[in-house]
This record gives structure tokens, sequence and C-alpha cells, in this order.
């Protein structure tokens, strides 16, 4: 039995965009995540070890987006995709990124789905 942890419109800030100057300072991203798992363990014994520490994604996340600097979103997606699966215990993670660029638009986002190779 598989169940999700969602972190939803984590607030960060990353240097991303194609033109030069919109990389010159960082900018504000929402990056929301879905981690899938069987959770069945955690929850009957109430023990963190066995489930995926959000906190720690989050950290993670904050930390690749505050590194370096991407021209696409969809590039962060995948840095992100890939260094969560890299480190926790999800069967596949879901990323979605909105940008917040366009007048008169409320946000552009890219979402990817991306599975463990375990």
């Amino acid at each position: 039995m598989n169940n999700i942890i969602t972190i939803s419109d984590m607030e960060v800030q990353c240097r991303i965009g194609v033109p030069d100057d919109e990389r010159q300072a960082p900018q504000r991203l929402l990056v929301s995540l879905e981690l899938e798992n069987d959770f069945t363990k955690a929850s009957l014994q109430d023990d963190l070890r066995a489930t995926i520490d959000y906190h720690a994604v989050y950290s993670l996340v904050h930390e690749i987006c505050g590194k370096g600097e991407r021209k696409l979103i969809e590039t962060l997606a995948e840095d992100i995709a890939s260094a969560v699966l890299g480190e926790f215990p999800a069967l596949s993670i879901k990323v979605e990124i909105k940008k917040f660029i366009l007048p008169n638009t409320g946000w552009v986002s890219a979402k990817i789905e991306r599975f463990s190779a375990v």
C-alpha cells in the first residue's frame, strides 16, 4: 500500500530565467512535492525513521534552490527530483514549480514525475 506525503508551495529564492538580467537577483518561486512510499510501518510504530523526514526534504530543496543559477524551471524540477530520490526512500516524486514572471498571469509552472530506480 502506497501513501503520499505532500509539501505544498514551499517559498524559495532562486536565480532563474532565460535572460541574463533575470538571473542577476534571486526571485521567488513556489515548489510543491508529492513523495510516494508505504508509510504503514511508520504509522504503526510512530517512527520517523520508517518514513520520509519532510523537514529534511524541505531543507534539501532550499539548499538546491540557493545554489548556482538555471535558465529553466524544468531544470530545477529535475535537480530537485533527482536529489530527493537519491537521498530519501521515495518510490516516486512529483515536483511542481510555480514562477511569477508573466504580466496579468497568476503563475507559470512546470510539473514532472519521476520514479526511483530501486
